[in-house]
C-alpha cells in the first residue's frame, strides 16, 4: 500500500508541476513530498524527476513512467469504486443458517416476496439445529434462539421467544395434570437435546430433571410425539401456536416456562462493512415478524404476567 501510495505522490507532484503544489494538495509537506519521491526513485534505482529552483521535469525514463502509473492509479480507483457499488447492491449469494423447524415454518414460506424484490441475489439456506461456526463456515448471517447476552457475535433480537409447558387434553385426562413443579416428575417428559429443563414461574427458577423416555435428536419428532399424546413438553409458541389455539395442545402450568433471556436473533460477524444483502433479510425478517408475532396472535393468555415472565 505504501508502493501505492508513493505512485500517488509521483502523479500528483507531475500533474501539480511541484512538489509544494502536490504537498498542498495531499496535505504534506514538501520535505515529505520529496522524500518520497527519492525513496520511489531510489527503490526503482532510476531518476524520474529532474528538478531546478524553478520547475521539475520529467526524465524520459520518469516520462514512460508516469503514463504506466495512471493507469495503474485508474485501475485501483476502478476496483475500489467496484468494490462500493458491490457493498451497497443487493446481489451474489446470501448465506444463510437457521434452526430446523424454525426456518421451515418461519423463514422458508417468506422468502419469495423477498427474492421477488432483490432478482439479483440468491439465497443459500441451511437448516440445522447445531450452532454453526458463522465465520469458520461461511455463513453471512444465522437465526439462532439462545441467550446470546454473552455472544462475542453482533445479534438483532427479532422477536421474544415464549416457551410454555404444553400436552394434549387427552394426555392430561389420562394421567392427571400437576399442580406444581415437583408434579412434573410423575410425568412423561419429552425432550431432544437436554437432560434439564431451566424453568422461570411465581415461585422463580427452578431446575426440573428430564429423563425422556424418547431419544431423538429431532426436535420435530419431539413435537409430533407430544401432540400424538406422549408426554409433556417445553414447546415455543412459534412451534406450536395453531395447535393451542385450536385446543389440541393446552397449557400445562400456567404462568411456568422457560427462561425470558432466552429469544429469537439474527447474528452475524461484525457491523463495520456489514454487505447489504445481509442487512435487508434482517430487516425484512424483523419487518415480518413485528412486535407480536403472527405466531402469537389469538393467545390471548400471554398478555398478564406471562407475557411479562416470558418476553
Amino acid at each position: 500500500m505504501n508502493t501505492l501510495a508513493d505512485l500517488d505522490i509521483f502523479a500528483r507532484v507531475v500533474t501539480a508541476g511541484s512538489m509544494s503544489a502536490a504537498g498542498r494538495e495531499l496535505g504534506y509537506s514538501p520535505a515529505v513530498i520529496s522524500k518520497r519521491i527519492r525513496k520511489l526513485e531510489e527503490r526503482l534505482g532510476i531518476r524520474l524527476l529532474q528538478r531546478t529552483t524553478r520547475q521539475i521535469a520529467m526524465t524520459e525514463a520518469g516520462q514512460g513512467f508516469y503514463e504506466r502509473v495512471v493507469a495503474i492509479l485508474a485501475s485501483a480507483e476502478e476496483a475500489e469504486a467496484w468494490v462500493s457499488r458491490s457493498s451497497s447492491a443487493v446481489r451474489g449469494v446470501l448465506r444463510v443458517s437457521a434452526p430446523t423447524s424454525f426456518g421451515r415454518l418461519h423463514v422458508a414460506p417468506h422468502l419469495a416476496p423477498f427474492l421477488d424484490d432483490h432478482p439479483e441475489l440468491t439465497v443459500e439456506l441451511a437448516l440445522s439445529d447445531a450452532f454453526v461456526d458463522i465465520v469458520g463456515e461461511g455463513f453471512d448471517l444465522a437465526i439462532r434462539i439462545a441467550d446470546l447476552q454473552d455472544s462475542s457475535l453482533v445479534a438483532r433480537r427479532l422477536a421474544s421467544n415464549h416457551r410454555l409447558l404444553v400436552a394434549t387434553p387427552a394426555y392430561l385426562a389420562a394421567r392427571g395434570a400437576p399442580a406444581s413443579i415437583a408434579d412434573l416428575q410423575r410425568h412423561r417428559l419429552l425432550t431432544h437435546n437436554a437432560d434439564q429443563w431451566r424453568l422461570e414461574g411465581p415461585d422463580g427458577p427452578a431446575a426440573v430433571r428430564v429423563a425422556s423416555p424418547l431419544r431423538t435428536n429431532s426436535s420435530e419428532v419431539v413435537r409430533e410425539a407430544v401432540l400424538a399424546g406422549a408426554g409433556i413438553a417445553l414447546r415455543s409458541t412459534w412451534d406450536v401456536g395453531p395447535e393451542l389455539r385450536s385446543g389440541q395442545l393446552v397449557q400445562v402450568l400456567p404462568g411456568w416456562g422457560g427462561s425470558r433471556r432466552v429469544a429469537i436473533y439474527a447474528v452475524y460477524p461484525s457491523r463495520r462493512h456489514l454487505a447489504q444483502k445481509v442487512r435487508v433479510f434482517i430487516d425484512h425478517l424483523a419487518a415480518l415478524y413485528g412486535p407480536t408475532p403472527a405466531w402469537d396472535e389469538g393467545l390471548g393468555w400471554l398478555t398478564g404476567e406471562a407475557a411479562g415472565r416470558t418476553a
